[in-house]
């Protein structure tokens, strides 16, 4: 996969994300265009087979990978390992958290407790944020803002894709989902009132790694209200909308919501 075939794969299954990488600079776009390729492989792995054993091999298998470049060794030929490696060098081992925070889903087990999808998200999404924020130049004065930008986001995210993560028995148990979904959605409000308070110690040029989607306060506050059933899909967002956001990033770098 080359940069190219990494950029499309990121247009085609990320949009969002694809945007923010055309909006940073140009010298930054290799990191996060093989960063976001690599999150969507491992979404992707523990999700290649219904045997818990199995997809977590498919998932040790990356993180294998991952740490063999942090000790110096140069990968095999590969369509995503080898531009990661020629962006990230031995700082991809930095990405190793990243995807042990995938093993849950190798399970199939759904949460129950709002706790503990906090905790995965941190993990997840969290983690994905801090490496693009860092590899922007967002250092440590920048950490709370990245940190609560990341959970609001993330959360945002995960409950987008709540009706589908019920199909696959990996959202809420069904007993607490409804109300879990609000609280989780007023804890997402919150760290992103948190993230926006704390914005001017994040450096512009890291405003591509936290921008969020358009309407993510709106979709999380009509859950927040009871006003948007999290297991019914979410309203898609409009084209015209997604790129004005975006034109916004660009133009402002204004990423919080």
């Amino acid at each position: 996969m080359s940069l190219e075939t990494c950029a499309e794969s990121l247009r085609t299954q990320d949009p969002h994300r694809f945007g923010c990488m055309m909006a940073a600079a140009p010298a930054d776009r290799s990191k996060l265009v093989t960063l976001y390729a690599l999150n969507l492989e491992l979404a992707r792995a523990p999700l290649q087979s219904a045997d818990p054993l199995l997809a977590e091999m498919r998932l040790q298998w990356w993180i294998d990978r991952l740490r063999a470049m942090g000790q110096g060794d140069q990968p095999p030929s590969h369509d995503l390992l080898s531009p990661l490696h020629d962006a990230w060098g031995d700082k991809a081992e930095a990405m190793v958290p990243l995807a042990e925070g995938r093993k849950r889903d190798c399970d199939r087990q759904p949460f129950d407790d709002p706790a503990q999808v906090e905790d995965y998200v941190n993990a997840t999404a969290g983690s994905l944020m801090h490496l693009a924020a860092s590899a922007l130049g967002a250092d440590a004065d920048a950490y709370a803002a990245v940190s609560r930008q990341a959970l609001g986001m993330g959360l945002a995210s995960w409950l987008g894709a709540l009706p589908q993560l019920q199909a696959w028995n990996m959202g809420l148990v069904p007993q607490i989902a409804p109300a879990a979904a609000r609280e989780l959605a007023r804890s997402a409000l919150l760290s992103l009132d948190a993230a926006a308070d704390a914005r001017r110690l994040v450096p512009r040029r890291a405003a591509p790694a936290l921008a969020a989607p358009a309407a993510t306060r709106a979709f999380l506050t009509s859950v927040a209200d009871g006003l948007q059933d999290p297991l019914e899909p979410a309203p898609t967002i409009s084209p015209f909308r997604r790129r004005a956001a975006l034109a916004r990033l660009a133009l402002t770098g204004r990423w919080w919501v």
